[in-house]
């Protein structure tokens, strides 16, 4: 079992930055990967950025070039780094966490919601 805490959210004008942060339960290096994904009003939930266990990233190509993941393990933690944020980005932003062993899980933070006023 994995509990995700997420926190950073909020509003903010176009063209600033916010910083998103995820705590887990347990260590992130137990943890196959981690992630943010994100969902708009009347759209479905889309990937946002991802980090591996062993810190391979990869990124939505609406977000490259602006946003950041990354991690601090001292403290079970992943960030997301939000610049030059856009009207667009505005949604809830959900962490993830996955498990592969014994079975493959997904497991979800509360959500956070992210604003982008133009």
């Amino acid at each position: 079992q994995v509990q995700l805490v997420e926190s950073g959210g909020g509003l903010v004008q176009a063209g600033g930055s916010l910083r998103l942060s995820c705590t887990a339960s347990r260590s992130i290096f137990s943890l196959n990967a981690m992630g943010w994904y994100r969902q708009a009003p009347g759209k479905q939930r889309e990937l946002v950025a991802t980090i591996s266990s062993g810190g391979s990233t990869n990124y939505a190509d609406s977000v490259k070039g602006r946003h950041t993941i990354s991690r601090d393990s001292s403290k079970n933690t992943v960030y997301l780094q939000m610049n030059s944020l856009k009207p667009e980005d505005t949604a809830v932003y959900y962490c993830n966490a996955v498990v592969v062993f014994p079975v493959r899980r997904n497991y979800w933070g509360q959500g956070t919601q992210v604003t982008v006023s133009s």
